[in-house]
């Protein structure tokens, strides 16, 4: 059987050990609990930034060399930042993962951030910005923040913004990194051909001597109002991003949020998918999706279409909010979407990365250790009632936030949130 074991070194970071039967993958991951929702405007970037300059080269290896050893373990190594944290790992065959060990350690506890190394992957980053903001079915997702957070941290994005990235010193990192990467802000992950153990062993070697840094400190956002924002751009395709403040990741009724939201806009047969591009043909793509995290949530649709249908579109997704709100589920709908996520959970879980990654998120953002099939036994436990208590909480005209990334037309220039009936 899979086992899930937590534990912590001495200095009290958390070491968190999911044994997977039959696999022959190891996974071992460090995260730092700090993200762009972390940084101050000034320094608006600079975990993603640091992300990058850690594989730099370290006090023991030059980058190189980190590729070299860990590619003839046949594994990967690899790292993300998101908006609460910034995680390193690195996988590799269960015979060979005492490199993995060697090499995720040491880039998260001796990596060389030299003023050289910052100045060339600064270049990198800028051309990983400009890539993002070219590809509007992603950047809608960073417009689409910005309206419904309002000014809080949680509306910075990972990425940061190019002139604050531009002006970032290999001196700026490194205070970064010795303030940050240090306990009570990381925690050590590893999932696979693992032995809770030796994985407790490795972080107490590793990192259980480690000074202490600064404890990163959040606000939680307020619930606000409803707000749209029209973003111009020149090319004719317009992206809509439409939605509501929703729970954070450990609230009671998350599970019924995923399934309101599979019914809404998860596959062909949603009601999105069929109400707004299969009927009317409104749209090119349609779908739905919960942003969670560890104090707030959302639950919004994005869209894309030509801008002749957009404002057709964003109404009729209105009504389709507000009948599913109103008129309730129809004859196993229930079940449908909840077979859907079922499914794609276990076929993700069947992967060592992906079930390192799923851990990661869970405990960084709800400090509990479970297997994933407590996801799918709360998923068996909702009942109609309560994914219509759900709808009717987040489902409001009054929290309804929407951004459009398109042309400056007269229609969506003078369109108020008032226009929407919902």
């Amino acid at each position: 059987m899979d086992k899930i074991s937590l534990e912590h070194t001495n200095n009290g970071i958390p070491v968190v050990t999911e044994s997977i039967e039959g696999t022959i993958s190891a996974g071992f991951l460090v995260a730092v609990r700090t993200g762009s929702r972390d940084e101050g405007k000034s320094i608006g970037g600079i975990s993603h930034l640091l992300e990058h300059v850690v594989f730099r080269g370290t006090d023991n290896r030059t980058s190189l060399q980190i590729s070299k050893e860990m590619e003839g373990a046949g594994g990967e190594m690899n790292a993300f930042t998101s908006k609460e944290m910034t995680a390193f790992y690195g996988i590799t065959l269960k015979d060979t993962s005492n490199i993995a060990k060697e090499l995720v350690a040491d880039i998260c506890t001796s990596p060389l951030i030299s003023g050289n190394d910052v100045e060339l992957e600064k270049k990198i980053v800028l051309q990983e910005i400009s890539m993002w903001e070219n590809d509007p079915e992603s950047y809608i997702h960073k417009l689409f923040a910005e309206t419904l957070w309002k000014g809080h941290e949680l509306s910075q994005n990972e990425a940061g913004e190019v002139d604050v990235v531009s002006a970032l010193t290999h001196l700026d990192l490194r205070e970064y990194f010795e303030e940050r990467y240090r306990h009570p802000n990381i925690a050590v992950i590893a999932c696979g051909a693992v032995d809770p153990a030796d994985v407790k062993e490795w972080a107490e070697r590793s990192f259980g001597s480690t000074s202490a840094g600064m404890r990163t400190v959040r606000v939680a956002p307020v619930r606000t109002g409803s707000a749209y924002k029209l973003f111009p751009r020149k090319e004719d395709h317009t992206y809509t991003g439409m939605g509501f403040h929703a729970y954070p990741a450990d609230h009671e009724d998350r599970a019924a949020l995923r399934l309101l939201t599979a019914m809404l806009g998860a596959g062909m047969s949603s009601r999105l998918f069929q109400g707004v591009r299969e009927e009317k043909a409104l749209v090119y793509s349609i779908y739905g999706m919960i942003d969670q995290n560890s104090d707030a949530g959302s639950m919004a649709v994005y869209m894309s279409s030509t801008e002749d249908n957009v404002m057709k579109a964003i109404t009729t997704t209105a009504e389709i909010l507000k009948e599913i709100r109103d008129d309730g589920l129809r004859q196993g709908e229930l079940d449908r979407a909840r077979n859907l996520i079922k499914g794609a959970t276990v076929r993700k879980m069947e992967s060592t990365d992906s079930r390192l990654y799923r851990l990661t998120k869970s405990f960084m953002l709800t400090g509990k250790a479970e297997p994933f099939m407590n996801d799918l036994d709360a998923l068996d436990h909702v009942s109609e009632e309560d994914v219509m208590r759900t709808a009717a909480d987040v489902i409001s005209s009054k929290r309804l936030n929407i951004a459009v990334y398109g042309k400056k037309t007269k229609e969506l220039s003078k369109m108020s949130i008032d226009q929407i009936d919902l």
